[in-house]
């Protein structure tokens, strides 16, 4: 049990007596889904931490205004979100629904500040994941004027998918897709066409399929 806890984002890199005394003091509380059961609403307060600890989930999330929402599917292990955990808005902002059968571990946000507080081994994980998404947004705001639309789009998915994410695709009205990057019709499918024609992507009318989530933030760099 010490060793599956150990292998999940923000455990990592825990003792197995670090974890003995975590399962001792903390209490963690799980939930098994069936598929396509609501683990989590959009606009749902982020009170507890969330882990996959068996079979995957689907996170759903849709622009305000626009038809443009973004499919992703995380995996077991994996975390749900922590980062809406503290700041200016604490709410989920995607819908999440179990893909297959899944495991969901939750801990109480008080009881995991109390972690935190234990042992920096579990400070530094929280503080690594929140840079790194943090880091995305700045990279995403110094980029996003000068970048090309495949950039844009690189852009866009690349920031509001979560690590590890696969099985990502977009679903949109190509006005609204249009309007949200900026672009003219014309030029998002020539575009589209290039990058589906590389193998990147497939797409339709309404929707887009990422073939290689991990070279997608290979298309854009930070501007100096």
């Amino acid at each position: 049990m010490y060793q599956q806890l150990r292998s999940l984002p923000l455990f990592q890199g825990a003792s197995d007596t670090q974890m003995k005394a975590l399962v001792e003091k903390v209490p963690f509380h799980f939930t098994t889904y069936a598929p396509g059961e609501t683990i989590l609403e959009a606009g749902q307060p982020c009170t507890h931490v969330c882990f996959i600890v068996s079979g995957s989930a689907r996170l759903t999330f849709t622009t305000r205004g626009l038809q443009v929402t973004l499919h992703q599917t995380l995996h077991a292990p994996g975390v749900i979100a922590p980062d809406y955990l503290f700041g200016r808005t604490t709410c989920y902002p995607f819908t999440v629904t179990a893909y297959e059968q899944c495991g969901i571990m939750r801990l109480l946000k008080s009881d995991y500040v109390k972690i935190l507080q234990s042992d920096k081994v579990f400070l530094f994980n929280i503080l690594n994941y929140l840079s790194h998404n943090s880091q995305k947004f700045t990279i995403a705001a110094q980029s996003m004027m000068h970048a090309s639309l495949t950039e844009r789009l690189a852009l866009m998915i690349g920031t509001l998918t979560q690590p590890q994410a696969t099985n990502i695709n977009l679903s949109f009205k190509q006005k609204d897709l249009c309007a949200l990057l900026g672009a003219q019709r014309t030029t998002l499918i020539h575009t589209l066409d290039q990058l589906q024609a590389e193998g990147l992507i497939t797409y339709t009318a309404t929707s887009l399929t990422v073939l290689k989530p991990h070279d997608w933030s290979r298309m854009y760099k930070p501007t100096d």
